[in-house]
């Protein structure tokens, strides 16, 4: 079994897998590893550990070392440079009036390269602006077009719940929301209402989607007839995570609640019945 250790390179960033080889590393500790990028700085945030080989990519990419104080102070000389970067390409961009929006800039470790991620409403042009940025910082330069969902997560923000956003707090991948998990949730189907600061579908839409489709699963439709303690009735509305539904008897104008366990399915009006 291969020894794995999990490096994030930005907060609420993916986990990439490294060998973490001879070395002793710790959670939380800072490591110099080689990715496609080059030699980067990371932080371990899953301590070495033995996996299956089909749950990892082989060969494994190797920890180079430690991260050292050295290290640790290149890393902040960086950011501080990613700073100067920032505005000076925001200017360029203004000058050669380029429709884009810039979002953040990053060095590599090792300076080989500097990577400047942007949004922008469609394709645009910005051959001359990598002319003259390469002039000015003498090294590879990468324009990175980025969706509007990964500039939340690289600016943060709080979300409409009052707390910091998801994607920039711990979220390491986008899973697909639908408009459907909304339907089936219950929620005003407003833009507004369901939208996070992305503009797109919120990400927590998501995490109780399996408890709503198991709900969904036990439960009669809307509209379809039951067998209640007090007779038949026709379902009128649903509780799902409280697995209560809301019945309306014959000739009787009152809403009576009833558990789940409480019903039976009248065999004579099938759902399909009940809908047409």
């Amino acid at each position: 079994m291969p020894k794995i250790v999990g490096v994030r390179f930005k907060e609420a960033g993916k986990i990439y897998y490294f060998s973490p080889e001879k070395l002793t590393i710790k959670e939380g500790q800072g490591v110099i590893v080689e990715n496609a990028q080059g030699i980067e700085f990371g932080k371990a945030v899953i301590a070495p550990r033995d996996v299956d080989e089909e749950d990892v990519v082989m060969p494994l990419k190797r920890v180079i070392r430690v991260a050292t104080d050295a290290d640790y102070k290149c890393v902040e000389e960086n950011a501080a440079s990613c700073q100067r970067a920032f505005l000076l390409c925001d200017e360029k961009i203004h000058e050669h009036n380029i429709e884009m929006n810039l979002v953040d800039v990053d060095y590599t470790f090792d300076r080989n390269k500097i990577i400047f991620y942007f949004t922008a409403e469609g394709r645009v042009d910005f051959r001359e602006l990598v002319k003259d940025l390469a002039s000015i910082f003498r090294t590879r330069i990468e324009l990175r077009q980025i969706g509007v969902r990964d500039e939340a997560k690289l600016l943060g923000g709080i979300g409409p719940c009052g707390r910091m956003l998801c994607c920039s707090t711990f979220l390491g991948d986008f899973e697909p929301v639908s408009i459907k998990m909304a339907k089936d949730q219950n929620l005003s189907l407003n833009p507004t209402k369901i939208s996070g600061l992305c503009g797109r579908l919120m990400c927590c839409l998501k995490y109780e989607n399996d408890e709503y489709e198991a709900a969904k699963k036990e439960m009669p439709d809307v509209g379809q007839s039951v067998v209640t303690p007090d007779g038949k009735a026709r379902v009128v509305g649903i509780n799902l995570l409280g697995r209560i539904m809301q019945v309306r008897l014959p000739d009787q104008d009152a809403v009576i609640e009833y558990a789940l366990e409480e019903l039976r399915p009248f065999n004579a009006f099938s759902k399909a019945t009940a809908k047409s």
